[in-house]
């Protein structure tokens, strides 16, 4: 299947790590233009190097704490090299803990981190796909927005509204031939992912392997998701051809969630 996003642009956020890193590669390989953004300057020039030299591959450094500057940095670089015809909205998760015992600075910091994030960029690259007539924005968010996880009470909170941020917006773009669709992963083998399930096995007084041998069992297919599988099904929401897929949440987490 030829996606035609060849020569487009995408702005990749958390594109150091993970599935950010992964579906960065996984434009960039369908001919896309990719730009970075992350905090870590020495992490997004490796990653940079390992995508195909023969495109016009850029990074940003910016850290997600600070909109306002986010945006700032966004616009400035749209200003002086090109617009973006792909924005992939991906922060890390916040902290695991039961909601009850959250801090508000959590819910600020994550609802800062997240939302904000998310709607300062749209707000930045939206105008370059109106003028265009294309543009796909999508969400890498968790399955929570369906199912709230037992012991991430804050991050159940924060994906949900962004999971509503989304999907209202999706309708006020779509007459421009823009999108905006979310992908939710399940147990994906990430950083995140073996921090959770550090403290899972803490909490309940097992181990390592223990904990992960039970997560893997409680998903259809009995093993986690390769950050790549992921990356792919953001990839395909990204391209032309899945123009007609609007305000959806999609699940890549082999069958785990149980709702429809």
């Amino acid at each position: 299947m030829n996606l035609n996003i060849n020569n487009k642009n995408a702005l990749v956020c958390g594109s150091t790590q993970g599935i950010g890193k992964a579906t960065a590669i996984a434009l960039a390989q369908e001919g896309v233009n990719v730009t970075l953004v992350a905090r870590n300057r020495e992490k997004l020039k490796a990653v940079l190097s390992e995508l195909p030299e023969h495109r016009n591959h850029s990074f940003i450094v910016a850290d997600f704490s600070d909109p306002r500057d986010l945006q700032e940095k966004v616009i400035k670089f749209i200003n002086q090299n090109h617009g973006f015809h792909i924005l992939i909205n991906n922060t890390g998760g916040p902290r695991s803990g039961n909601i009850l015992t959250a801090s508000l600075d959590e819910f600020e910091n994550a609802f800062v981190q997240h939302l904000k994030c998310n709607h300062v960029l749209a707000q930045a690259t939206i105008p370059f796909m109106k003028e265009e007539g294309f543009g796909r924005i999508v969400n890498i968010i968790s399955t929570s927005v369906k199912e709230p996880i037992p012991g991430l009470g804050v991050s159940n909170t924060i994906r949900g509204a962004v999971g509503n941020w989304s999907k209202t917006l999706s309708e006020e773009v779509a007459p421009f031939g823009i999108t905006v669709n979310n992908v939710l992963p399940g147990f994906t083998e990430t950083e995140r992912l073996s921090e959770i399930i550090k403290i899972k096995a803490k909490n309940e007084d097992t181990t390592v392997e223990e904990m992960t041998k039970t997560m893997k069992g409680h998903t259809p297919v009995k093993r986690f998701a390769k950050p790549e599988e992921t990356a792919n099904v953001v990839t395909f929401l990204a391209s032309e051809v899945a123009g007609y897929v609007n305000g959806i949440n999609l699940p890549v987490d082999g069958g785990r969630t149980k709702s429809l």
